[in-house]
Order: structure tokens, then sequence, then C-alpha cells
């Protein structure tokens, strides 16, 4: 049996991962504070042990605002942390998947979707740590994969990490019952995290390079918000929970979308954003 080396494993995406390959491979799923990027020795040793065939590093700092605020600690995570990561597989024989993120493309003035060929332009701290790790690991590695994910989704499950996402925040603003303002001028890419964490396996046997991965989307973040409360039944509630917020990107619209035209050759293909929202709402049979 093949092994995996897991880091961020009590993650959104990593925890979600576990659970549905435990049978198929030895998973070792690492997170703080059983395992601290950061300490490279410690790293060397628990790869060193483990010997993995496969290395998903998913550990980051990826709060936008707690980068920006604490630019010394979020390089050490997001770029060190990612380096030595990159050198105990170097070291191990290991092939690593680097997880990134749409979010280098956040400073771009043209409008999405980018394809791997567009020079991305981060104006976040998280983007730019994401963006020179990429740089830095490929100065390091040649068997390796980096992932550029769109914004993940997905409803909370048993014994499985939690994080803000599209079709939970808007739930909770219906829990809630407080009108909140959403943006009309983003656009991005919605991915349902099971119907990516189902196709993972195939990654292993595409060639090394970089990807962009997920979902296609053609509506705004106000506009996919009003489809999740209509999905729920909630249609009639829109104009009491939702306030299309206009002035949010007002000067230069978001636009991080991501073509996944390359990795959709090699079979890895996903529904529409739209599409995909109906899908995991109608699998967990949400109600509110």
């Amino acid at each position: 049996m093949e092994k995996i080396l897991l880091t961020g494993g009590n993650g959104f995406f990593c925890s979600r991962f576990t659970k549905r390959y435990k049978d198929s491979y030895e998973i070792l799923s690492t997170d703080v504070p059983d395992l601290d990027i950061t300490d490279e020795k410690k790293i060397m040793e628990t790869f060193k042990e483990f010997n993995p065939d496969y290395v998903i590093h998913a550990a980051a700092i990826a709060s936008t605002d707690f980068c920006n605020k604490n630019p010394e600690i979020a390089y050490k995570v997001n770029v060190t942390g990612a380096l030595n990561v990159a050198k105990a597989c170097k070291e191990t024989n290991a092939k690593m998947i680097f997880i990134s993120t749409e979010q280098v493309f956040n400073g771009n003035l043209k409008s999405g979707p980018y394809t791997e060929e567009d020079i991305p332009q981060p104006d976040t701290m998280y983007g730019k740590n994401k963006l020179e790790a990429e740089n830095l690991l490929k100065e390091i590695l040649d068997d390796l994969w980096i992932l550029r994910f769109t914004w993940l989704f997905g409803l909370p499950e048993r014994n499985c990490g939690m994080s803000p996402n599209i079709l939970w925040n808007t739930i909770s603003i219906a829990l809630k019952g407080k009108k909140t303002k959403v943006t009309s001028n983003e656009y991005r890419g919605l991915t349902y995290v099971n119907e990516l964490i189902d196709q993972f396996s195939k990654i292993f046997n595409i060639p090394y390079g970089t990807y962009h991965v997920g979902s296609q989307n053609n509506l705004n973040r106000y506009e996919i918000s009003c489809l999740i409360l209509k999905e729920l039944g909630l249609e009639n509630r829109i104009d009491e929970l939702l306030e299309n917020d206009t002035e949010k990107y007002k000067n230069h619209h978001r636009d991080i979308r991501l073509c996944t035209d390359k990795i959709a050759k090699y079979g890895i293909k996903f529904s529409h954003s739209k599409e995909a929202i109906k899908k995991c709402i109608k699998e967990y049979k949400f109600k509110i």
C-alpha cells in the first residue's frame, strides 16, 4: 500500500481526504502541535521515519487579514515551512503536491479566468507567500505538482475540519436571520470539496507541473448567495437576509476565476459551481 503524508491534516481539505482514502493508502495526517512545519529537524525526522511515497502539503496560514498584519509569521509558515517540506521530500524521494491558491492573481488588472500561462501579480501577503513558495519549490524538486485551488465549499462533517466558505457562510446568514451585505463585484470559482477529493488520486498519474483546479462559475458572489437561499427553499427571504453590496470592489472588480482546461485534458473535470452547489445541498439533504 502506498504511503501519503499530509500536512495541515486537521484542515477542511485534508481531514476529508483522510476520511475518503484511509482504506486505499497508508496515511499519516499531521498538524500542529504534533508536527510544526517550521521545525526543519522534526520535519526531516518524521519524513525519514514514515518514508512517504506522496506528500500533500496543505498546511498554511490562509487568513488574508492575519497574513497582512503578521507578515513575518506568515512567511515563516507559508514559505519557510513549505521549503522544509520540499527538502524532506527530496531527501526521502517523495513526490510532492503543493496546495496553492487562486489568490496569486488577486492583484492582476485583467479579468479571469486565468490560465497557467498568465503571470500572477498578488497584492496580499498570503498570495505573495504562495507564489514565492511555488517558485522556490520548483528550484528544489522535479517531482512536484503545484495545484492552485479555487475556493472550496462544503458542509460540516463529523470529525472533519471546517473553514469559511460560500455555502456555509450563506447558511449561517439564514440561521442568524441578520441582513448581511454580499458583494456583486466579485467572481470566483467555487468548488465542492467532495467532488475534488473523489478525483484526487488521478493527480498522481498526470505529468508534474502547475495546474488550476476547480469549477467554472459565471455568477457573482451575491448571485451565488441568492441561488443558495433558493435551493434551501428560502427564496422569499432573500431581500430580508441579503443586501447587494455594490460598493466593495467598485473601482476594480475582483475576478480571480481560473481556467482549468489544462487539468481537464487528463480527465479531471468539475461541475459548474451552480450545479455543484445544488449537488452538495441535495446530498446532505440540508434543511433550515
